[in-house]
């Protein structure tokens, strides 16, 4: 699927980015580093910091799902598989620590054939 699974009026939906992963939005904010309130009150689901963390979120289980076969497989591994070359940290506590950047080119790294 898309990106646009995860959107609802032009903005990243908690709730719809849990609905997909059958989870819910309070799972969904704890696993992108952001409090309940981020994903209870419109203007702060609205900020600049809430939209950023569930956009990254959103475009790495994007890019990964083809691999796992599903959004589930991919959000498993987002939360749970440690990275090489990361101190054994996840993709979740990286994007947590804003570097999901370097989660994106873990990932291109490992679709180029350089990690293993």
């Amino acid at each position: 699927m898309g990106l646009a699974q995860y959107a609802d009026g032009g903005l990243f939906s908690p709730r719809k980015i849990a609905d997909t992963l059958r989870t819910t939005s309070e799972e969904i904010a704890r696993t992108a580093g952001l409090g309940k309130d981020a994903i209870q009150r419109k203007e702060r689901i609205r900020s600049d910091k809430t939209q950023r963390r569930l956009r990254e979120m959103a475009e790495i289980l994007n890019k990964t799902e083809p691999r796992f076969g599903s959004a589930l497989m991919a959000y498993a591994w987002f939360r749970s598989e440690p990275l090489t070359g990361f101190s054994g940290q996840t993709a979740m506590q990286l994007v947590r620590d804003g570097r999901a950047d370097d989660v994106m080119d873990y990932i291109d790294a490992v679709d180029a054939g350089i990690h293993a």
